[in-house]
């Protein structure tokens, strides 16, 4: 493991840093769009800025690394660490903006459990960044990420079975389940987030 970090190095810890803090306020933004009789439309644009956000964190990393002979460590994983936290992004974004587009007024009460899970994945996801110059006390963070997920699993299991009960019309369950397949997608990224770090951490230990 690398004692000393020059200062390019140490800008590629800041730059993922604010990438993960950006999805914290982004799935925030899902709670506050899931909710009863919230401005969907001001809290999609809201969410579409922190997608630009994120795409110019994203572009940072990658010109970086285009111009950085050193890097802290492989660049195959940084590059797959800077995408995995874009992936997230894009997901909690197209289902914001499906939501408002497909004026879906009722959400089944499950969405809330599919965002709360990926509320909390954000926030593990962001208090986890710093350690990645030490590369300690990392395990704990891609655990609880991987039960999350498999948690996400068997909410979206819960939903596709309600969607598919008979309770809604055959429209309706096209709208809602491109709406949770995006819910679901984010979940799944942010397991590849943590599995990256895990091999990151795995090849500096």
């Amino acid at each position: 493991m690398r004692l000393r970090l020059t200062p390019s190095e140490d800008s590629y810890y800041d730059l993922f840093a604010d990438s993960a803090n950006n999805l914290v306020t982004a799935s925030r933004l899902l709670v506050e769009i899931i909710s009863e009789g919230s401005d969907r439309e001001a809290l999609a644009e809201k969410m579409r800025a922190c997608e630009h956000a994120g795409d110019e964190r994203t572009h940072a990393i990658m010109n970086r690394l285009n111009e950085s002979f050193i890097t802290p460590f492989d660049r195959e994983d940084i590059y797959r660490l800077a995408a995995n936290l874009d992936d997230v992004m894009d997901f909690m974004e197209a289902a914001a903006d499906l939501i408002v587009l497909y004026q879906i007024d009722h959400l089944p009460k499950e969405v809330v459990g599919q965002v709360e899970v990926l509320e909390r994945a954000a926030e593990l996801t962001a208090e986890a960044m710093p350690r990645l110059r030490s590369m300690r006390n990392l395990n704990e963070y891609w655990i609880e990420v991987n039960r999350l997920e498999n948690q996400a699993d068997q909410v979206y299991r819960r939903l596709l079975a309600k969607l598919f009960s008979g309770e809604y019309d055959a429209l309706t369950v096209m709208k809602m389940k491109e709406v949770i397949d995006q819910l679901e997608g984010a979940a799944d990224a942010f397991e590849h987030v943590a599995n990256t770090i895990e091999s990151i951490a795995v090849k500096e230990s």
